[in-house]
């Protein structure tokens, strides 16, 4: 069985959301999830509940790596390779709709 959200590759032009089928509830600096379709429970330590913060309205990707860029001392390189590492994850897990990035 094909799984879209699995294969879908996640750029800096790309649009992101929190998924609706989803819920989370924020805990000091970190966030906890539960996945209500999965029943799965998922935490974020601070920079991930700051990454969840940003995209609980649709964002592009570039516009979450340089919210980030700006609020934590981190090799921009760095930054990107691992904040879409981490959405993919989020995908992955049902976690987040992804909308592909818009033709030029």
């Amino acid at each position: 069985m094909d799984c879209p959200e699995l294969e879908r590759v996640i750029s800096g032009r790309s649009m992101v959301t929190a998924a609706k089928d989803q819920i989370s509830a924020d805990l000091s600096d970190e966030v906890v999830m539960l996945h209500l379709k999965s029943g799965v429970y998922y935490g974020l330590d601070a920079v991930g509940a700051r990454v969840w913060s940003l995209i609980q309205e649709p964002r592009a990707v570039s516009e979450v790596r340089d919210a980030l860029l700006e609020e934590y001392e981190v090799d921009p390189d760095r930054c990107e390779r691992e904040l879409l590492a981490f959405l993919q994850e989020l995908a992955a897990q049902g976690l987040i709709e992804v909308q592909d990035a818009p033709h030029a």
